[in-house]
C-alpha cells in the first residue's frame, strides 16, 4: 500500500494511520470504496474532496441573444499557466463559435477539420498538450437559458428555466455553480444514490444501540435531509439563505427544466507527485 494513497484518506477522512491503512488493505487500495467502509465503521458524515487536481484549462459559455438555447465547452491545457495565455484564449473562442454555430455537441465531429489543424498548431507552439473535452448544448422550449461563469473561468453552469427571465436563470445558475446540487429536485436523485446513503446511514445507525423502530426513523431523516442538501430546489438560496430555490423561481412564476455544470478537471485522476519522496527514492541505494 503506498503511503501517498494512505496520506490521502487520512486527508480527506481526518482518521487514524492505522484505520486508513485497513481500510485501504481491505479495500485493495480503492480509496472511494475505503471512505465508504469506514463512514459505515466510524460514523464519519462525510469525506473531504480529492485534493488532486485533475486538468487545467478554462470553460466558457455562450447564450443566444433571445435565450433560446446557449452552449458550454471545456477545453484543457497541462498548466495554469497555459489556461492564460491569450493564444489558448483565442483557441477556446474559436471552439465556442464553432460549437455555438453549429449547435454541435460531438467534440470528434466538432473538432474534424480546421479546427484540429488550429489545436495541433497551436500544441507545436506552446509545448502542451491541448484538448477540447466537452460540451453541453441547452435548450428551452418554453422559458430562457441562462449561464454564469465563475471569474476565473473555472466553473460555468447552464440553467433552463419554464417561464422567468434571463436575470432569474443566472441567478439560478449562480447559485449552482456555487452550491453544486446534484439534482434539481427530490425526485430526480437516482434510486442507487438514495440506496448508497441509506447503507450508510444504516451501518451508522445500527451502532447505535436503539430501537429498530427508532433506528428506522433515524435513517428516514437523514435521507431526507440528504435529498434536501443535495436537490437545486430545495437549497437555500445562496444570494438570500431565507429564502429556497424553489420558492425563489416560483414566485416569478418559473421553474427549473434543467441544469449543468462544467468545472474543469473534474473526474479526470492525475497523479499527485510528491517530489520529495520522488527524490529520496532516487537516492536510495540499490540491492
Amino acid at each position: 500500500m503506498s503511503a501517498a494513497l494512505v496520506k490521502e484518506l487520512r486527508e480527506r477522512t481526518g482518521l487514524g494511520l492505522l484505520e486508513c491503512k485497513k481500510a485501504l488493505a481491505a479495500c485493495d487500495g480503492d480509496i472511494e470504496l475505503a471512505i465508504e467502509e469506514l463512514r459505515k465503521s466510524s460514523g464519519m458524515k462525510a469525506a473531504k474532496k480529492a485534493g488532486r487536481t485533475a486538468a487545467d484549462g478554462v470553460v466558457a459559455a455562450r447564450v443566444a441573444d433571445d435565450g433560446s438555447y446557449a452552449v458550454l465547452v471545456e477545453v484543457n491545457s497541462e498548466t495554469d499557466f497555459v489556461a492564460r495565455d491569450a493564444g489558448f484564449l483565442a483557441f477556446v473562442d474559436k471552439v465556442l463559435d464553432a460549437a455555438f454555430t453549429g449547435r454541435q455537441t460531438d467534440v470528434a465531429a466538432l473538432m474534424a477539420g480546421d479546427l484540429e489543424a488550429t489545436r495541433e498548431a497551436l500544441v507545436q507552439k506552446i509545448g502542451e498538450n491541448i484538448g477540447v473535452r466537452r460540451i453541453a448544448l441547452m435548450s428551452a422550449d418554453a422559458g430562457v437559458v441562462g449561464a454564469y461563469v465563475h471569474g476565473n473561468n473555472r466553473i460555468a453552469v447552464l440553467v433552463a428555466l419554464t417561464g422567468g427571465d434571463n436575470d432569474l436563470a443566472r441567478d439560478v445558475a449562480m447559485h449552482v455553480a456555487a452550491v453544486n446540487p446534484q439534482v434539481v429536485s427530490p425526485a430526480d436523485m437516482p434510486a442507487e444514490a438514495i440506496a448508497k446513503e441509506k447503507e450508510i446511514y444504516t451501518a451508522q445507525a445500527q451502532d447505535s444501540g436503539k430501537p429498530a423502530d427508532i433506528i428506522e426513523k433515524m435513517i428516514g431523516g437523514r435521507i431526507k435531509k440528504f435529498l434536501a442538501e443535495n436537490s437545486l430546489l430545495e437549497q437555500a438560496f445562496v444570494k438570500n439563505p431565507d429564502i429556497t430555490v424553489g420558492k425563489l423561481v416560483a414566485g416569478a412564476g418559473a421553474g427549473v427544466s434543467s441544469f449543468v455544470r462544467f468545472e474543469v478537471g473534474e473526474g479526470i485522476a492525475v497523479e499527485k507527485v510528491d517530489f520529495a519522496e520522488e527524490v529520496a527514492a532516487q537516492l536510495k541505494p540499490k540491492g
